[in-house]
């Protein structure tokens, strides 16, 4: 009887920091950043979690509220009728930073990229929209290239190492480097690249080609 009013006293103390400590990160976040935050520092005593396949729809909930095609072309400033020499390309996925793996061993961050390509008869525009989960900071950007200026479109896989979280007794926990592969598009052009990661795209191949097709005829034209 003794061990189990001592267990009981030491799991409480345990729910008790765990939910203060949660607690003083979430403190002036929005709803949607304290969500991330319990998803990915709450432990097994921070109840109301997200699951990995939660934390997902999670983002593709935050990101269609943020209409970023609409955005990109606001910033161009032109309209989509002027961009359809191609149709427009769409990248995105988790970041490399602060990656991670989940309990069902894929590689996510609290970092998101996302990219729109659009394309007229003479260049390709882009617009880049980063953002944290578990805050306010992002990065929105544009460029422009001549068709004549860009090298290449390319895709790649690199290894990058992540944390992998695992629980110990009384929920403790104990972070586990790995190595996972890291999928991102490049856009080329002489003394500059641009990057995004495209670890939720599909199709890649397919529109990277379409891509590369439409580069080979202006180079040739």
């Amino acid at each position: 009887m003794g061990v189990i009013i001592i267990v009981l006293i030491v799991v409480g103390f345990l729910w008790l920091k765990a939910n203060m400590e949660i607690s003083k990160l979430c403190k002036g976040k929005t709803e949607d950043q304290k969500k991330v935050i319990k998803y990915r520092h709450g432990g097994v005593f921070v109840l109301g979690k997200m699951t990995d396949a939660d934390y997902d729809q999670h983002v593709q909930n935050v990101i269609a509220k943020l209409n970023t095609k609409q955005r990109a072309l606001n910033k161009i400033g032109l309209d989509e009728d002027q961009l359809r020499e191609i149709d427009p390309v769409f990248f995105e996925g988790y970041s490399s930073e602060n990656a991670f793996v989940g309990k069902d061993d894929k590689l996510r961050s609290t970092k998101y990229e996302t990219a729109w390509l659009f394309f007229s008869d003479t260049q390709v525009y882009m617009y880049s929209y980063k953002m944290d989960m578990m805050s306010d900071d992002k990065k929105e950007s544009t460029e422009e290239y001549f068709y004549k200026d860009i090298t290449n479109f390319s895709t790649s896989a690199e290894t990058i190492e992540a944390f992998k979280t695992k629980t110990g007794c009384f929920g403790s926990s104990e972070k586990e480097k790995v190595n996972r592969e890291f999928s991102n598009f490049g856009l080329i052009v002489p003394g500059d690249k641009f990057r995004c990661s495209t670890s939720n795209v599909k199709n890649l191949d397919q529109s990277v080609n379409a891509m590369k097709q439409k580069l080979r005829e202006k180079k040739n034209a």
